[in-house]
């Protein structure tokens, strides 16, 4: 089980890159100065049995986050290990935003009709149409700029669009035979119209296509909506992460 998480964590990483990358023995400290989001701003620990001075690397850790502003987080996935849960616990941690991740193999996908869809070339008219239909503050542009810029793996840009209103987007990250799925959203007013389900089966066609034999994503625990489709179109639950701060956080 170990080995399938390891997998997926570091197809994570090269698919939704950070700006630095910091290593404490198996920890991996990611910080992202342009991007608030928590998987860009974490501390990753990657081995169960990497528990030799917990406090001192947290405090390592912590000046780190306070040299970029962000508040300290870890992201706890399966690789953490109880030992490091059980520590965090005593120093009153809280713990949020659990989600899952999931994966279809895509033999098992229904996507001959899908849909064939060219992903967009225009970073710049895909990140407009991802912070409209995600409703972000436009303020995030740069840094989603930076962070599309710097995938290493074939990342497909998608957008579905009547006339010049985007209605759903999604980025696709082609790694080997992974397919990975990122910032998938449908704008509001048109939810529960079927958007998401049609971008999501032209992308998995997509990549498909170019070799992938399996998609994955991740997803919020208290997003039922979205479970529900992902779920619909035969993702299973591999497995969860979670996030904690500390209590002056």
């Amino acid at each position: 089980m170990l080995a399938i998480v390891r997998r997926y964590e570091a197809a994570g990483f090269r698919a939704w890159p950070a700006a630095a990358v910091h290593y404490d023995g198996t920890w991996v400290v990611r910080l992202t100065a342009g991007h608030p989001a928590k998987r860009l701003n974490s501390v990753n620990p990657l081995d169960p049995g990497d528990i030799q001075h917990i406090a001192e690397r947290i405090g390592r850790a912590s000046r780190r986050f306070d040299a970029y502003g962000r508040p300290l987080t870890f992201r706890i996935s399966p690789l953490s290990g109880p030992v490091l849960s059980k520590h965090l616990d005593s120093e009153g941690w809280s713990t949020f935003d659990e989600s899952l991740v999931m994966r279809l193999p895509l033999a098992d996908a229904q996507l001959d009709a899908a849909m064939d869809q060219i992903p967009l070339k225009d970073i710049s008219r895909f990140i407009g149409a991802s912070l409209k239909v995600s409703g972000s503050d436009v303020s995030l542009r740069p840094g989603l700029s930076e962070i599309i810029g710097a995938i290493q793996p074939e990342a497909g840009l998608f957008a579905l669009e009547k006339g010049t209103e985007p209605l759903a987007t999604l980025i696709c990250v082609h790694d080997g035979d992974l397919a990975g799925l990122f910032e998938i959203a449908t704008d509001r007013s048109v939810r529960n119209q079927g958007h998401g389900r049609h971008i999501i089966l032209s992308a998995l066609k997509w990549a498909r296509l170019r070799g992938a034999r399996e998609a994955w994503l991740q997803a919020e625990a208290d997003n039922a909506p979205a479970l529900a489709l992902y779920r619909s179109l035969g993702f299973d639950e591999v497995y969860r992460y979670h996030y904690r701060r500390p209590p002056d956080a």
